[in-house]
């Protein structure tokens, strides 16, 4: 399907006309403020503009034209995470979420960005979305890190002189192995308790999932498996467009999202799940995100009522595969994606709950988004660093063995600012390791059962 150019506002407002934010949804927030506690960046700067309602504000001056898009407009949206926590929190039920992925891709069309910060962005943009280009700068970081030259760096104190978004660069850097990184994923999984499968899934690998977190897409195929399920794994290197989504590169990110539907179409499928907390929001999205769109707005409803986090699918079925105890106190984390977006919060303790012997310990302000966000943690990389030690800080607090989160983004972030000490999962190795009967950490527990 063709694109169609977007058109310059026409009337009185800054705004161009391809899908302003809606007036109504605007006029819907009252200034009430119960938004502000939950409001990453309202709590690290404590400035109005730098809240909900404050960019809200400046999103209804600029429907009305008395302000531009200009740099200034633009700062305080690129400021905003994403999180949603906001939406939750909302009493008045404000769709902030549509509102600001409405004004992000105005952003990327009509605020000219400067050039190393788009240079920065393309690279980004280049970069994540592809497997193949991931796996290869993987395979430099491995050689960074095991040639000793990352220790040199830093032992001469050239990594402190990098800019901050350099730095934030090279500090997520993953702890992949070769092993991991080569890692195959087979393309289909059969059911090992029932015949015939209850559900025929579906599972998205992901991108920088099947890269740096091939354990996870393992774990969730056994777990799936256990429970009854035949599981496919389309071997595409297709990125469902989240990523381009959540930062207004609204074209790439339908183009991307037309794509996912085609892939998983080969399949007559029951249900697709994702186990990453961002890319499953955008799957559930994609109804509305193509609903313009005559050759897809059908098969893309009927795709995203198909979609379920692996939390969720697991709560809804009845466990067939027996749970082994493991002795462990968990802190688990909710990835804002997950909570806010999805609002999928019970299940994932739901499900952790149902080992025997393990105690989900939940954490001091889990409405406070540790800072990852996409691409925030690199593009914002001070706001976002306050934000991981303050997470870090309340998950330490909670005493916990083990911590677990449901996104990639998660788990990289924390992972910078936690206790090396502490193991950071996703629920379902957890789940996988109960029903295996094997000890996940042998460092931390002595015996799994």
């Amino acid at each position: 399907m063709s694109e169609t150019p977007h058109q310059p506002q026409s009337g009185p407002g800054s705004f161009d006309d391809h899908h302003p934010p809606a007036q109504n949804l605007l006029d819907d927030c009252v200034h009430c403020g119960f938004c502000l506690p939950t409001c990453p960046t309202y709590v690290v700067t404590g400035e109005e503009m730098e809240s909900p309602r404050g960019r809200i504000y400046l999103m209804d001056l600029a429907a009305k034209g008395e302000i531009p898009l200009d740099d200034a407009f633009s700062s305080r949206i690129d400021s905003c995470l994403g999180c949603l926590a906001c939406t939750t929190a909302c009493p008045s039920g404000v769709q902030y979420d549509k509102l600001i992925e409405a004004v992000r891709p105005q952003i990327e069309r009509n605020v000219p960005r400067q050039p190393l910060d788009q240079l920065f962005r393309t690279l980004i943009f280049k970069l994540f979305p592809y497997p193949a280009r991931l796996r290869l700068a993987a395979l430099g970081g491995i050689a960074y890190q095991k040639l000793g030259i990352r220790a040199l760096l830093h032992r001469l104190g050239i990594i402190q002189r990098l800019p901050a978004r350099l730095q934030t660069l090279e500090a997520l850097l993953p702890p992949v192995t070769l092993r991991n990184l080569f890692r195959h994923t087979p393309a289909f999984a059969a059911a090992t308790t029932t015949a015939p499968a209850r559900l025929r899934v579906g599972l998205l690998a992901g991108c920088a999932q099947r890269v740096f977190f091939g354990d996870v897409n393992a774990a969730t195929i056994r777990v799936l498996a256990a429970e009854g399920c035949d599981v496919y794994i389309p071997q595409d290197r297709q990125c469902c467009g989240a990523l381009s989504m959540h930062a207004g590169q609204e074209d790439d990110g339908l183009a991307r999202a037309r794509g996912t539907i085609d892939m998983f179409e080969r399949y007559d499928l029951d249900v697709v799940v994702a186990n990453v907390a961002g890319c499953g929001s955008t799957l559930k999205e994609y109804g509305d995100l193509l609903a313009d769109d005559p050759d897809y707005q059908e098969r893309a409803a009927a795709f995203s009522a198909r979609v379920r986090d692996i939390s969720e699918l697991l709560a809804e079925l009845t466990p067939l595969a027996e749970r082994h105890p493991l002795p462990l106190r968990v802190a688990y984390h909710d990835a804002c994606h997950l909570s806010n977006a999805q609002r999928i919060r019970s299940q994932p303790r739901q499900v952790l709950r149902a080992i025997p012997g393990l105690e989900v310990a939940d954490i001091a302000e889990a409405e406070i988004c540790c800072g990852s966000a996409g691409i925030y943690n690199l593009v914002q990389p001070e706001k976002a660093e306050e934000l991981g030690r303050r997470k870090a800080a309340n998950l330490h607090d909670a005493h916990p063995d083990a911590i677990a989160t449901a996104n990639a983004g998660c788990l990289l972030q924390i992972r910078r600012y936690i206790d090396q000490g502490v193991p950071l999962v996703h629920p379902v190795q957890l789940i996988d390791a109960a029903i295996r009967g094997v000890n996940p950490f042998p460092t931390v527990v002595d015996d799994a059962g």
